[in-house]
């Protein structure tokens, strides 16, 4: 089981128009980890996922009218202003019983959305949905608390119950928190820090063509080959780790893996409900790029 994930959140080089224009003096890295909410918990941060959902319909929905109606634009703080409002309206009252970090975070994202909309390098907004949008909430530091490996969010009086499956990097401390629960219902804490230990690689010409292909997962320019992952019966070629027939369980079977307080599965990486094959690709993905950094 693999529970932490590893993103570079930022590249060692600027890039303006596919150039490099110059060297990033620091890297952030994303550490992303499964944790278990108590009931509490995950209660509150439903409550939030929604609000969050809502401040940024509700603010789309302001922006496209005021240009709709009035050809304005409406910045992020004009947006901030409106959130204040809201919050003092009978019918959007609820908007309170929430931290409210994460929804102007909320609120600086869909800016970031129409900053890049209107640099033609994205399309327009859209609204998000309730069943098929991701369900996140970012914090920053004026909404969590870090202390002593234990992490808190605000409107919660106990840590969350992390699995610390790869340490960060010592002496840093988080500058943002995002939280996150994906389809089959599993809870993520993606903690973003400063990495002073990476060190820009050295200069080289040298360039890999990459191509998706159905038979195998990558075909690389230097004729390498990359298979797809296997989920049942032999090893992914060169993967690190488990052979095939760990990944599905035979139904009917119970499963031996870790389990939480109560009895039930933590986590089945087969199971339709596990979220199986994502976690393949997550799996063969790190282990790809690693190899290859």
């Amino acid at each position: 089981m693999v529970d932490a994930h590893f993103d570079q959140t930022a590249d060692l080089w600027l890039i303006e128009n596919g150039r490099r224009i110059g060297l990033v003096d620091h890297v952030k890295r994303a550490f992303k980890y499964r944790f278990y909410p108590t009931d509490a918990q995950a209660a509150e941060l439903s409550r939030t996922f929604g609000c969050v959902r809502k401040v940024y319909n509700l603010a789309l929905a302001a922006r496209a009218q005021a240009w709709v109606l009035r050809q304005e634009r409406v910045n992020y703080n004009a947006t901030s202003a409106m959130l204040t409002e809201w919050k003092k309206t009978e019918e959007l009252a609820y908007l309170n019983e929430v931290s409210s970090v994460p929804l102007q975070q909320a609120l600086r994202h869909l800016q970031t959305a129409f900053t890049h909309f209107f640099a033609q390098r994205a399309r327009y907004p859209r609204l998000k949905s309730r069943k098929k949008s991701r369900k996140s909430a970012e914090y920053t530091t004026s909404a969590f608390r870090f202390q002593g490996g234990k992490l808190t969010l605000a409107k919660m009086t106990e840590p969350l119950a992390i699995v610390w499956s790869r340490p960060l990097p010592e002496g840093v401390a988080p500058s943002t928190v995002t939280v996150s629960q994906d389809a089959a219902g599993r809870w993520f804490v993606s903690v973003l820090c400063e990495d002073p230990g990476v060190k820009p690689l050295p200069a080289t010409d040298a360039a890999v063509g990459v191509d998706a292909g159905l038979d195998h997962l990558l075909t690389l320019s230097t004729g390498e080959k990359i298979t797809n992952p296997a989920t049942s019966g032999a090893t992914v070629d060169g993967w690190p780790g488990r052979s095939g027939n760990w990944l599905v369980r035979p139904r009917g079977r119970e499963s031996t893996g870790p389990r939480r307080a109560g009895g039930s599965p933590a986590f089945t990486p087969g199971s339709p409900t596990g979220g199986g094959m994502r976690c393949i690709r997550s799996l063969l993905g790190s282990f790809v790029t690693t190899k290859r950094s």
